[in-house]
């Protein structure tokens, strides 16, 4: 049941746009239809609106288990299209993350795992780099600026400008060897540059380009 994630959406955009200055570029990257993976950097409780807001298809989040906690929360955010799952992205969150793709659905990964304790994009995660080499899912990168400047608690009156900014959808190549460790590596890198690529240097920490070796 996700009824509530509709005029909840559309709430959010009223508010953004009326009480703050969301921008947001590269809406024509989305794909329309189909299975796809949506990654993105974590700053602020406020992203997951911002994405559902910014982006033109309903998303489905994973979201920890604890946030189901009373039965009467766990209804909201089943609701808002937010499925429980084990934090750390394992087993079972990569196989809920892998019906939502099987349904056509697009899914919001955040792959450091945690909101950045920094506003910086920290060490990502191999969950988000093990479900795209199993689904094969396009992948939309995404660079989420300005939400830590306002508390969850003002979400529906900003009063600031924020931006997302929407790449382009890339399909990792299949390496060598199948699903090993040493192949997520080199998928999750690329995933976090791809986000990088999405922000401003200030923003990029881990994944800044002016400290790339390669």
């Amino acid at each position: 049941m996700t009824v509530l994630y509709g005029p909840g959406r559309t709430l959010a955009r009223i508010c953004f746009n009326a009480f703050g200055r969301m921008e947001v570029t590269g809406r024509e990257n989305v794909p329309p239809y189909g299975p796809l993976i949506v990654v993105a950097n974590h700053i602020s409780y406020n992203d997951p609106p911002s994405l559902a807001a910014a982006l033109p298809r309903p998303l489905s989040f994973l979201g920890k288990q604890e946030l189901f906690v009373p039965q009467a929360k766990g209804w909201l955010f089943n609701s808002l299209r937010v499925y429980p799952v084990d934090r750390s992205f394992g087993v079972s969150a990569l196989r809920a993350a892998l019906d939502l793709l099987s349904r056509d659905e697009a899914v919001v990964v955040f792959p450091e795992g945690q909101r950045s304790p920094e506003m910086k994009l920290i060490k990502g995660m191999a969950g988000a780099a093990y479900l795209a080499m199993k689904s094969q899912a396009p992948i939309l990168p995404v660079g989420i600026t300005g939400t830590e400047k306002f508390p969850h608690q003002r979400m529906p009156f900003p009063m600031c400008r924020f931006q997302v900014n929407i790449g382009l959808p890339f399909t990792p190549p299949v390496l060598e060897g199948g699903q090993t460790r040493v192949a997520a590596e080199a998928v999750l890198e690329m995933i976090m540059r791809r986000i990088a690529m999405q922000l401003p240097e200030g923003y990029r920490g881990e994944y800044g380009f002016s400290t790339n070796k390669h």
